[in-house]
């Protein structure tokens, strides 16, 4: 007998869409199979989201608030910007790595087909993502600069080696692609995986 979904639907719905369009690929996923995987009436279905795009437009926008809050979130009180970057590596990794939400987040980095209207807003909040993390590497560079002693060379010396635009998409890249090899079984893990990435990024665009 078909059955309402969890205390909160929209999440459950949310969640089960972007496993199952991890696992089958989102046009081989109908919307009959999230019904069936809730056990949930196509009508009741229908009742919270009218189509798949509208699911899957949905999932995107979830993980960016997931974003904002767990990442951008608590870096608002952290003054210096190296602080400030590695907290947000940290906390970055975090969410990927969250089992609660891994399948939200992946659905944010994969391509799909949204339609271009729905398309245009998910990318705008991505792009403010890139340029908050393009403005945070600059601070970073600025704040190395102006300790590293002049002496022996020009002024060249101290200029940044790495744009902060490429160091962006870089660690960006870095990060979300973590899903496609992690296992909770590997010896890599949380603990031991944030040190050696914000060693990667700190020992290599800010060298």
């Amino acid at each position: 007998m078909p059955r309402d979904t969890a205390a909160d639907p929209k999440q459950e719905i949310l969640r089960t869409s972007a496993r199952l369009f991890q696992q089958r690929g989102y046009d081989a996923t109908s919307m009959n199979d999230v019904a069936a995987a809730l056990k949930l009436s196509k009508g009741g279905l229908y009742h919270h989201f009218q189509s798949k795009d509208e699911i899957l437009f949905e999932i995107m926008n979830h993980a960016m608030e997931i974003t904002q809050e767990r990442v951008l979130n608590p870096l608002q009180g952290i003054a210096d910007p190296e602080e400030r970057l590695r907290t947000l590596i940290r906390l970055h990794i975090e969410v990927v790595l969250s089992p609660r939400d891994r399948e939200i987040t992946v659905m944010l980095h994969e391509n799909h087909p949204l339609p271009p209207s729905l398309r245009k807003r998910i990318n705008a909040r991505k792009k403010e993502y890139v340029h908050f993390l393009e403005k945070l590497i600059a601070e970073v560079q600025q704040k190395i600069r102006t300790q590293k002693p002049r002496g022996n060379g020009s002024a060249d010396a101290a200029k940044a080696k790495v744009s902060p635009r490429a160091a962006a998409f870089a660690l960006l890249g870095m990060i979300n692609w973590i899903y496609q090899w992690y296992k909770p079984e590997g010896d890599l893990q949380a603990q031991n995986l944030i040190p050696q990435f914000t060693e990667l990024v700190f020992g290599g665009f800010f060298a």
